[in-house]
């Protein structure tokens, strides 16, 4: 069956306007945060490399608009984690990897500590709590 251009030009505009204009975000269904290396509970030495996980999402530096991306923050220490509709502080407990880092090295003394991931936006905000990572516990020795 052939069509004639007319016919061709309206069935091609019907099917872009059936189309969803907005895709839904990766992160409501499968996105995640996570820490690859070192794993829970691993007796390691100073200076520590971290690498972190990522699914569903993309990373992007902080400042780039884009959707679906963001950059990792790493929490050290920290006692809480940061209010989830603000900017994550930049301090010694809470650390920012705005050039979209997937990896750090830190340096942390002899001792027990925890690190935790935390998503954020082109803004350091945290992007929701389904992008917070476990926390997990590291010994230096």
């Amino acid at each position: 069956m052939f069509l004639n251009t007319r016919t061709a030009i309206m069935l091609a505009a019907t099917s872009l306007l059936s189309m969803p204009v907005h895709a839904e975000p990766a992160h409501q269904h499968d996105a995640g945060v996570y820490i690859i290396s070192p794993s829970n509970g691993a007796v390691v030495s100073s200076p520590v490399t971290v690498v972190f996980g990522l699914k569903g999402m993309g990373v992007a530096p902080a400042g780039v608009d884009k959707p679906g991306t963001g950059h990792h923050h790493l929490l050290v220490n920290a006692q809480s984690l940061p209010v989830m509709d603000q900017a994550i502080p930049s301090d010694e407990h809470h650390r920012h990897f705005g050039k979209g880092q997937t990896e750090t090295t830190v340096e942390l003394a002899p001792g027990t500590h925890t690190l935790q991931l935390v998503f954020g936006d082109k803004d350091h905000v945290p992007v929701g709590e389904h992008m917070v990572s476990d926390a997990i516990t590291i010994t230096v020795k």
